[in-house]
């Protein structure tokens, strides 16, 4: 399993309604500090799959815009209302009621040696 493999199984758990945070997809990923990491991952991903990308937002519970994405950013903001999670007027999303809470556990350090 690849290191994005890893991300991307950790993404794919993330339920209908709720979203992730970068740095916590990192860790469960067991990539401690390496939320860059997992922006780039999901980056890669095609909007067609399965890889539910645009439940991953930034620790402060934004978007994280980017100017490289082609109108990604409010495609994401409308996949995320479809499922139901509301932004503050300001554009947040309120981490304390729509931040996912795994029961799975993380993966042995093993799969990425």
């Amino acid at each position: 399993m690849s290191i994005y493999d890893a991300i991307y199984a950790v993404v794919s758990q993330i339920p209908r309604g709720k979203v992730a945070t970068y740095g916590q997809v990192a860790a469960l990923a067991n990539l401690p500090g390496q939320a860059r990491l997992v922006g780039y991952a999901l980056y890669r991903v095609d909007h067609s799959s399965d890889i539910p990308w645009h439940r991953v937002i930034n620790a402060k519970g934004e978007i994280s815009q980017s100017p490289f994405r082609y109108g990604s950013d409010d495609v994401q903001r409308s996949l995320l209302e479809q499922e139901g999670i509301q932004f503050s007027p300001v554009g947040k999303i309120s981490l304390k009621e729509y931040c996912w809470q795994p029961s799975l556990p993380l993966p042995p350090a093993s799969l990425f040696q």
